[in-house]
């Protein structure tokens, strides 16, 4: 990921636009690994708070049953536990995906397509400073 032509093949001359594209790239994966670290501070910590019981009488008889009940009789923690699970697997499959596969042609051309509507807008997009400097 760190030579340009193994992750954008030579379809555009444009070694600047390519960098650009990169750039937007790494900060769609920073942006998500920010997303999934957020909701482990926030959501994750309410929802062990709402199963403090549980897990105190996990801690002392361990069982698959217990967990079961104590997951079943507290659906907004296992729901927010779940959640916070959910999305930081499928955060870790999309970024395994782009390192073992390199990007598909649609996430390319999509990139692609962000990169040209944050240089036709300029210095007024939000991105510009983080993409286009």
């Amino acid at each position: 990921m760190d030579e340009p032509e193994t992750l954008y093949p030579s379809d555009n001359p444009d070694m600047k636009f390519v960098k650009q594209v990169q750039k937007l790239h790494r900060l769609t994966v920073y942006g998500r690994w920010l997303f999934v670290g957020f909701l482990w501070l926030t959501i994750a910590p309410w929802c062990l708070w709402g199963l403090r019981e549980e897990i105190a009488l996990w801690r002392q008889y361990f069982t698959w049953v217990a967990v079961r009940y104590g997951l079943y009789f507290h659906p907004f923690a296992t729901l927010g536990l779940a959640f916070c699970i959910g999305m930081t697997v499928a955060v870790l499959v999309w970024q395994s995906r782009n390192i073992l596969f390199g990007l598909p042609q649609q996430d390319k051309e999509r990139l692609e397509k962000q990169v040209f509507r944050i240089r036709q807008q300029g210095p007024s997009h939000p991105l510009w400073k983080w993409i286009c400097q």
